[in-house]
């Protein structure tokens, strides 16, 4: 299936096609999952369960293992809990809603999706790639509606940037969905 998107950047050229998502439930199994990746892979730190420097410490740690496997790194969060660019934690990008990423600079940004009009806001922001979610049911999200294989295709061909499949994302669903770019935090862990 042929995506819209121009020419595409650096960035996108380079984009993983893997990517591991942290949490509390994973949290014990990461340092084993980040070693297991295919090199190259990407891993999102989210841990929103962690505060301050705890919650910094923790991305120091998980980021140099990371990156000795040759990850890119990106930090989930916002102003309140210190990990918007200008607080130096030296990721290789953000990740969040549109809304709250579209001015960030100076390294990937990485919106959220879950409909037709968050997609097409990942659009016009000119975002370095969109996690478009939930393609199945997930833990994170339990009973909340899924886009299933055939919204999700409906919506990802509307992409003008890069899409990654997220929301109970497996190996094999990843194989039904036949896109090559997923994430997840169960599946993966």
């Amino acid at each position: 299936m042929a995506m819209r998107y121009s020419a595409p950047m650096s960035s996108r050229q380079t984009l993983p096609l893997l990517w591991l998502f942290s949490d509390a439930r994973n949290d014990a199994a990461l340092e084993g999952a980040l070693a297991r990746l295919p090199h190259g892979s990407g891993f999102v730190f989210r841990h929103y369960h962690l505060a301050g420097p705890e919650r910094r410490a923790r991305f120091d740690q998980l980021a140099a293992l990371a990156r000795a496997h040759g990850h890119t790194v990106v930090l989930a969060g916002d102003a309140a809990n210190g990990a918007k660019w200008g607080a130096g934690w030296g990721a290789d990008g953000v990740y969040g809603s549109v809304a709250r990423i579209a001015s960030q600079a100076g390294g990937l940004r990485l919106g959220t999706a879950h409909d037709g009009d968050e997609l097409q806001a990942a659009n016009q922001a000119q975002l370095d790639g969109v996690f478009l979610s939930p393609v199945f049911p997930t833990r994170t999200h339990p009973g909340a509606g899924v886009l299933g294989i055939h919204g999700f295709t409906v919506l990802a061909q509307q992409a003008l940037v890069p899409v990654i499949a997220l929301g109970g994302m497996t190996a094999e669903g990843a194989r039904a969905l036949n896109w090559p770019r997923w994430g997840a935090i169960d599946g993966l862990a």
